[in-house]
């Protein structure tokens, strides 16, 4: 015999009959707060700028520029985290796997984003599919300068020294990969010459080493050198641009000096994680090419031999796209790979 279930008791009725309203009610008081958070204005936080090199380079010099002046612009602190080592892929990896919120950004150059692709084989990040390009900052005079010991007086010079000595001459880099690497291997393969390649964890250090005669030569961003040649401690042979530097007239380029067709040049180009909010990048794009458009920041670009460039995020996607097709040719020619 079923004993008859008993009676819900009146509390419990009326729970049951308001349960649908509170669910509906408790959804409607979390989508408003998710859309709160999704909501909330950008910056909401202090940033981070990744500078993929030591403190002290040219990329370092660049970055603490921007730094200071995009903290000013957005309200919030913006932080400089220099992370070196790999040339520069290291710290490009670190950026890649932040939050893509537009709170950490990455100082990217051509060695990280347009020279590493075809130099490592196992590049532990995508330049293209892992970033969002937010503007190319600047482009800046690559310099070949040689300690004064040496007693070659230009390019030719030097290329005659170094046919004398095969393998004997060593060239500094701010480290494997980088572009300062990859300029000395172009040099050499174009010049018919064998040198010793000596890398180093950045400009730096390099320089150090360069200006205490442990290493016979160096190509690097006139940003790092202009001090050392100014005192007489480094002797400029050649700028690797298309043309003459203004800032410093008088030395040739390395295409007018013996090779011609040579070509290359450094950029610095602020990127965000791929995934990062279209408004994030509206944002920073927005304040970074107002900052690049100040008369101070053009005026002091200039002086470390750097030209402000503040394009679109589209045109620097296709620039980065062309400068990498045009160093996986350079790097093929030379044979450079680093496992």
């Amino acid at each position: 015999m079923k004993m008859p279930l008993p009676s819900p008791s009146p509390h419990a009725a009326r729970m049951r009959a308001l349960a649908p309203g509170l669910r509906l009610g408790l959804g409607l008081v979390v989508g408003l707060a998710a859309a709160g958070l999704h909501a909330q204005a950008f910056p909401s936080k202090p940033l981070r700028l990744i500078v993929p090199f030591p403190a002290g380079g040219a990329t370092d010099i660049v970055g603490r520029l921007l730094a200071q002046k995009l903290s000013d612009t957005l309200g919030q602190p913006v932080v400089v985290d220099n992370r070196g080592g790999a040339g520069g892929t290291i710290g490009s990896d670190l950026a890649a796997r932040a939050a893509p919120d537009g709170h950490v950004l990455l100082l990217g150059t051509s060695s990280t984003h347009a020279v590493a692709p075809a130099l490592y084989a196992k590049l532990p990040y995508d330049p293209v599919r892992d970033f969002a390009p937010v503007t190319l900052a600047a482009s800046a005079t690559i310099l070949l300068a040689v300690h004064p010991s040496i007693p070659a007086k230009d390019v030719r010079g030097l290329i005659a020294l170094a046919k004398q000595r095969p393998g004997a001459l060593a060239f500094a880099s701010s480290g494997n990969g980088g572009i300062s690497h990859l300029v000395g291997e172009q040099f050499g393969a174009m010049a018919g010459i064998r040198m010793l390649h000596v890398p180093y964890k950045g400009d730096t250090p390099a320089l150090a080493d360069l200006a205490s005669g442990q290493v016979a030569l160096m190509f690097g961003t006139a940003v790092s050198f202009l001090p050392y040649v100014k005192s007489g401690r480094l002797k400029a042979l050649a700028v690797t641009n298309p043309k003459r530097s203004a800032i410093m007239p008088e030395v040739p380029t390395v295409a007018e000096s013996g090779l011609p067709g040579f070509d290359a040049l450094q950029w610095f180009g602020v990127f965000a994680p791929a995934g990062t909010p279209r408004e994030a990048i509206a944002r920073l794009h927005s304040d970074l090419v107002k900052i690049l458009r100040m008369q101070d920041v053009r005026d002091t670009m200039a002086n470390l031999g750097a030209e402000v460039v503040g394009n679109t995020p589209e045109q620097f996607a296709e620039f980065q796209r062309a400068d990498a097709a045009k160093w996986a040719k350079v790097v093929k020619a030379s044979g450079a790979r680093i496992d």
